[in-house]
């Protein structure tokens, strides 16, 4: 009787069905993360800033800055670093007295949890002089600073958040990650995020 595969093809097959399956498990959690974010994260209210018209609309997307993304400097506690290292920081938000999430405290080191606010997790970005300085502020990003939209709307709404008519609401998960939930244009929804 013979064989219909050689061992090295069922090899090759086995190997193939394995990597297919770790591929697919780490897309499976990297979807599933964002999801429980948006499921069951604790939402923020953030005000939207107006970007220099120079870096307005590159394809379908609208870009993003908010007032808590600009930290002063008198509000880092704790243990600076290095000139020139690439840092993260965790940046603790408490809401306004207009709705909107504002900074409280920022530091290179993990925040407590503290009832009322919520951490967030900036994206890794290189420090420059930051030793002892209290006067001046610092430019961060959360990763939530682009938001898809339709083809050929993105022109339109960067317009009403030039007026300061948009705002966003984001989830942040436990783990400092935000994920933005809701697209809004003076208070209405205009596109909300789906789980899946």
């Amino acid at each position: 009787m013979t064989r219909m595969f050689s061992r090295p093809l069922v090899r090759y097959l086995a190997i193939a069905a394995v990597l297919s399956l770790v591929q697919t498990a780490v897309l499976a959690a990297m979807i599933e993360r964002r999801a429980s974010v948006l499921r069951s994260g604790a939402e923020i209210l953030l005000k939207t800033a107006p970007v220099d018209p120079r870096d307005l609309l590159r394809g379908d997307y609208v870009v993003l800055s908010y007032d808590i993304s600009t930290i002063p400097l008198a509000l880092v506690k704790g243990d600076r670093p290095e000139p020139y290292d690439w840092v993260e920081m965790n940046v603790r938000l408490k809401p306004g007295a207009d709705g909107f999430w504002v900074v409280d405290e920022a530091s290179f080191a993990e925040l407590p949890l503290v009832e009322g606010t919520v951490v967030m997790h900036t994206q890794p970005f290189q420090t420059y002089r930051l030793a002892a300085d209290t006067e001046g502020s610092l430019r961060v990003d959360y990763g939530i600073e682009r938001y898809y939209v339709p083809e050929g709307e993105g022109r339109a709404i960067e317009e009403e958040r030039n007026e300061g008519a948009v705002s966003v609401a984001v989830r942040v998960g436990a783990d400092g990650l935000g994920q933005i939930r809701e697209l809004r244009i003076d208070g209405k929804s205009l596109y909300e995020e789906p789980l899946y």
